[in-house]
C-alpha cells in the first residue's frame, strides 16, 4: 500500500517493440504533428487578421483551432519521445499533467462544439433574432465558460486521483489517462466515481440534449424552407457535424478500449485507434473547416499560391 507520491513513474506498457522501424514511425508522427501546428496556426491568423471574419462562428473556429493546438501539444511530444525511447517510462508528475492536459482538451472540444451547435441553431432558426442573441458579450460569455469550466472540473478530477494510494505503476495503454490510474488504486475511489458520473450525467449529458436539440431543430427548418436555406445551412453545419462525429467516434474508441477487455484485438489495431482520438480531430477539423467554409477557403487560397 503506497501513496501515489511514493510512485515516481509509471511504465507504458502498450508501446511495441519494432526495432529500428521506429525512427520511420517517429518521423511520420513529427509530420503529423508539424501539419497539425502549421494548419491550426495557419487558420487562426487568417480568422483573426481578415475584419469580414470576425464573426460569432469564426470566433468559436478560433476556440476550436487553440484547442486543438493544446490538446496535440499536450500529447504530440511525450508520444515522440516513448516512440524513441527503449524503456516507456514517464515521472508521474508528467503523467498526470498529461492527464489534466488530456480532459482538458476533451472538455473543451465537447464545449465548443455544443456552443457551435447552438450558434448554427440561432443563425438558421432564429435569423432575425440572431443579432440581438449573439452579441460581443454573450460570444465573450460562452467562450470564456468553454474554458474557465473545464479547468475547474478537471482540476478537481485530477486532484482526486493524485490523493489516491496506488498499488502499481504500469499502465496498458501509450500515454496516460484517469481511469487506467485509478485502475491501479488500493484505496477507496467512491468518491472519483460518484464526482465523474455526476458530472457526467449533469453536465455532459445536458450539452448532447443541446447538440441533439439544435440540430433537430435546424432539420425541422430546413425540410420547410426553400432550396437556399437549405444550401446556406449544409454549407455551414456539414463540416460541424463532421467533427462532432468524428470526435465522438474517437471518444467511443478510447472509452471502448479503456473498459472493455481488448485481449483478443491485434496490439496494432489497439494502437491505431489510440493514436486516431489523440491525433485524428486536431488535423481534421483545420482541413475541414478550410476546404468547407468559402470565406476561409478563398483567403487561405489567395495567401497560399497568391492566386485569384
Amino acid at each position: 500500500m503506497r501513496n501515489s507520491t511514493q510512485v515516481s513513474f509509471f511504465v507504458l506498457e502498450a508501446f511495441l517493440d519494432v526495432g529500428l522501424v521506429k525512427y520511420l514511425v517517429f518521423l511520420f508522427i513529427m509530420c503529423f504533428y508539424v501539419l497539425t501546428l502549421f494548419s491550426n496556426l495557419l487558420l487562426i491568423v487568417v480568422i483573426c487578421v481578415n475584419r469580414t471574419l470576425h464573426e460569432p462562428m469564426y470566433l468559436f473556429l478560433v476556440s476550436l483551432f487553440v484547442n486543438e493546438l493544446y490538446g496535440s501539444s499536450g500529447l504530440f511530444p511525450l508520444i515522440l519521445v516513448q516512440v524513441l525511447s527503449d524503456s516507456h517510462i514517464v515521472s508521474a508528475p508528467l503523467c498526470f499533467l498529461q492527464i489534466f492536459c488530456l480532459y482538458m482538451y476533451v472538455n473543451v472540444e465537447f464545449y465548443t462544439l455544443a456552443v457551435m451547435s447552438y450558434d448554427r441553431y440561432l443563425a438558421i432558426c432564429r435569423p432575425l433574432q440572431y443579432g440581438a442573441q449573439m452579441r460581443a458579450g454573450k460570444v465573450a460569455l460562452l467562450l470564456a465558460v468553454s474554458w474557465l469550466l473545464p479547468v475547474v472540473v478537471i482540476t478537481v478530477m485530477t486532484s482526486l486521483t493524485v490523493s489516491l494510494r496506488l498499488c502499481g505503476n504500469v499502465l496498458d495503454t501509450l500515454y496516460c489517462n484517469n481511469y487506467s490510474v485509478v485502475n491501479l488504486a488500493c484505496s477507496d475511489t467512491t468518491t472519483n466515481n460518484i464526482y465523474g458520473l455526476v458530472y457526467t450525467f449533469l453536465v455532459l449529458a445536458g450539452l448532447t440534449v443541446l447538440i441533439v436539440f439544435s440540430y433537430l431543430k435546424i432539420l425541422k427548418v430546413c425540410f420547410s424552407s426553400s432550396a437556399q436555406t437549405r444550401q446556406k445551412a449544409a454549407s455551414t453545419c456539414v463540416p460541424h457535424l463532421a467533427s462532432l462525429l468524428n470526435f465522438s467516434f474517437g471518444c467511443f474508441f478510447e472509452i471502448a478500449q479503456s473498459r472493455v477487455r481488448m485481449g483478443g484485438v491485434p496490439a496494432a489495431l489497439r494502437i491505431i485507434l489510440s493514436m486516431y482520438f489523440v491525433t485524428c480531430q486536431p488535423l481534421f477539423n483545420p482541413v475541414l473547416y478550410g476546404l468547407n467554409l468559402t470565406k476561409i477557403r478563398v483567403i487561405c487560397r489567395n495567401l497560399l499560391f497568391h492566386g485569384p
